[in-house]
């Protein structure tokens, strides 16, 4: 059968033509906006509106299938703020749309200078719950409306579907049973969706990613073998296992499954007999998972391999997982791609970013809320205090900004006049989300939790 041509005929087109890094310049992050945010900052400059104002950033209900969700993302929107500069070509964009000369001389010298209060990531939030509020200028405040929902509505999206499919390998506790990986970079909607998605399963509890450009970047564990292309370039399975095993002895996972998942299990087992490196394990891809990982449990223990691990794949969520951990199915570790990176059964936190209060001339504030109906906002910036029970979270009261209720307070402060304060490492973060998921009540553990099992009171003042 004859291959495809080894080049392509006709002529060249600029490279521009082909470029799509999916990544922003740092200058780019800027126009990383809604035309209608800068329009409106136009105005509010012309104007000379640039007294304080305090918007929040909340959802005004859990997405489907969800009882609660995981802050994430809020480490590299903050990096992505301080270092927000429109930049010569940006300018001159802005310039060709229309914009006057004043607005683009205040975008040249664009410094974000407010603070920024936030739900540190890996704490587990409900609805109406602020995840953050941004006190700044009115221009400085309204021109990080989209960049601060697109990143955090993301992550956050991606950290609660990871914590519930690690809570189905845990059989209902983060940490616990069975390990999850992240294989969902070529499902992942481009890359720089792959490298968050890499980060936010790190944060709920993942112990390794397929994506070696995100584990250089975050510090995580890469994790791989082979594909079934590999397998097939050889002309026998056995071939394909000892060639593999002897080029890297320390990662001596094979998949199995290309032929018979059986036959292969024995081909593995023999490959190491002969090669004498360890097998480390064996990767189920397809087939009945359940029977497949038993038998070959079994077939491992009586060649004496008892320690090699047993790897599932292949369209795996969470209902999967849950119903394989709840059979006894001796799987080790879940390699879930598509699901965890798309989160398809609930793919949107619809978080929103509402102006909540704005300075007056005489110092004070003035609240503001919308009536519409189904989109009602409550005015002035608040605080989340959470009660805790024997370990468990009891109860959270949203109160107004400055005032006092039972319980911790949730929103710290993690931006002052510009400046980052706030940094944790990925193990801190990790440990939260580890400790919060954990502590949630029992039946928000459950895949099917249901928020309203969890009480949330607001106390605002009036």
């Amino acid at each position: 059968m004859p291959g495809p041509p080894s080049s392509s005929p006709g002529g060249s087109r600029p490279a521009g033509d082909f470029a799509d890094p999916g990544l922003l310049s740092a200058g780019q992050v800027s126009l990383l906006t809604d035309q209608y945010e800068l329009a409106m900052a136009a105005s509010y400059q012309r104007r000379g509106r640039h007294q304080e104002a305090i918007f929040e950033h909340f959802t005004r209900r859990l997405p489907a299938n969800r009882g609660w969700l995981l802050a994430a993302g809020l480490a590299p929107t903050l990096e992505l703020i301080a270092g927000l500069r429109f930049e010569r070509p940006e300018l001159e964009y802005l310039g060709s749309l229309g914009f006057d000369d004043e607005f683009l001389a205040y975008l040249a010298g664009f410094r974000f200078g407010g603070d920024v209060n936030a739900l540190p990531e890996g704490t587990v939030l409900f609805a109406d719950e602020p995840i953050l509020h941004v006190r700044a200028s009115l221009v400085e405040a309204q021109l990080l409306e989209t960049l601060i929902l697109n990143q955090v509505n993301f992550q956050t999206m991606v950290a609660s579907k990871a914590a519930r499919v690690v809570l189905a390998a845990g059989n209902g506790e983060l940490g616990a049973g069975g390990a999850v990986v992240d294989f969902s970079p070529r499902r992942d909607h481009g890359a720089d969706a792959a490298m968050k998605v890499a980060r936010s399963a790190a944060i709920a509890g993942c112990v390794g990613t397929s994506n070696v450009a995100a584990a250089m970047r975050y510090g995580l564990t890469p994790v791989g073998t082979m594909a079934h292309s590999y397998v097939l370039s050889f002309e026998r399975e056995p071939e394909a296992f000892e060639a593999f095993m002897t080029d890297h002895p320390d990662n001596a996972v094979m998949l199995v499954d290309t032929y018979d998942s059986l036959e292969g299990v024995r081909n593995a087992i023999e490959a190491s007999r002969r090669t004498g490196v360890q097998l480390k394990g064996v990767r189920l891809d397809s087939g009945d998972l359940d029977g497949l990982s038993r038998e070959a449990r079994r077939m491992l223990d009586d060649a004496g391999c008892a320690s090699a691990r047993i790897t599932a794949s292949g369209d795996l969520d969470e209902l999967r997982i849950a119903e394989l951990v709840a059979a006894g199915a001796p799987i080790d570790v879940w390699g879930v791609g598509t699901e965890l990176g798309t989160s398809r059964d609930s793919p949107v936190v619809n978080g929103i970013y509402k102006l909540v209060a704005i300075g007056e001339r005489d110092g004070g504030w003035r609240g503001v809320e919308k009536l519409s109906p189904e989109k009602a906002t409550r005015a002035g910036a608040k605080q989340v205090f959470r009660r805790t029970r024997d370990g468990r979270m009891a109860g959270d009261t949203v109160t107004s900004w400055g005032a006092e209720a039972e319980g911790e307070p949730l929103l710290v402060p993690v931006m002052r006049g510009g400046e980052v304060i706030h940094r944790e490492s990925l193990e801190q973060v990790r440990a939260r989300a580890r400790e919060q998921i954990n502590g949630l009540p029992p039946e928000l553990r459950e895949l099917s939790g249901d928020a309203a099992a969890y009480p949330v009171e607001m106390r605002l003042d009036t």
